[in-house]
């Protein structure tokens, strides 16, 4: 895989090898092209190329541990080349290693939490990049997953009837991520635990249950939200 005698570009030579081994799916062959580049071509203008490149071929090919391996690669290349013109690619593909890992709502959020974290790393450090359109869908993807799994769990302590539980958590999401998708359940149930929770409460409830009716002009919960509405208002 040695570039051939007398080749004058012998870096290009590799790199051009690798670009078209990714986009075979070949990846183990462009890791060995482009790992040639970066370890026997110091003075290359491809090395920092070739390390996102390494980074790649491992994200590409998934599976738990290679995305711990391009997770380094990516932190490697921010770290050796904090002012190249591909820092905000490698940020991204870094938050990327974490999403890769993320998992259902249901189950540990570690992996979701981590890509959230580094979605907004790349908006503070690289806020007019022209990757910024779509790492913002994914930002919202991962976004939505971890306020999906806090919402569930105050959706479990609302049907155990421990409101004061669901009621943290259901203020958490709305503090935490104002626009979650599933906003009109979050009002209603987080108004009803109030509702529910005490007498002293019922009161703090009706702002809660307007906002559905404000903001949702479909939804399984207006009937619900409405009736409620009108009952706290003839009580008041």
């Amino acid at each position: 895989m040695a570039p051939p005698t007398g080749t004058t570009a012998p870096d290009q030579f590799l790199f051009d090898r690798a670009a078209a081994s990714m986009k075979d799916k070949k990846y183990l062959t462009a890791r060995e092209y482009y790992t040639q580049i970066f370890d026997n071509y110091p003075q290359s203008p491809l090395r920092p190329e070739a390390k996102l490149g390494i980074g790649e071929t491992y994200l590409e090919e998934g599976g738990e541990a290679n995305l711990v391996l391009a997770e380094n690669e990516f932190k490697e290349f921010i770290t050796f080349y904090p002012t190249n013109s591909h820092a905000d690619q490698a940020q991204y593909k870094l938050a990327m290693t974490h999403f890769s890992r993320m998992k259902a709502p249901q189950r540990d959020q570690t992996e979701t939490l981590a890509a959230v974290r580094e979605f907004e790393v790349f908006f503070d450090r690289y806020p007019n990049s022209t990757l910024t359109p779509e790492v913002r869908a994914k930002w919202r993807m991962a976004r939505s997953r971890l306020s999906e799994a806090s919402y569930r769990v105050g959706l479990y302590y609302f049907r155990v009837r421990w409101y004061p539980g669901a009621i943290d958590r259901f203020k958490d999401v709305l503090k935490s991520d104002p626009q979650f998708s599933n906003r009109d359940a979050l009002y209603y149930y987080l108004a009803e635990s109030l509702y529910r929770s005490s007498a002293e409460k019922k009161a703090e409830a009706l702002p809660y249950f307007e906002r559905l009716v404000k903001e949702f002009e479909k939804s399984e919960f207006l009937t619900l939200a409405q009736k409620r509405i009108a009952e706290l208002k003839t009580a008041s």
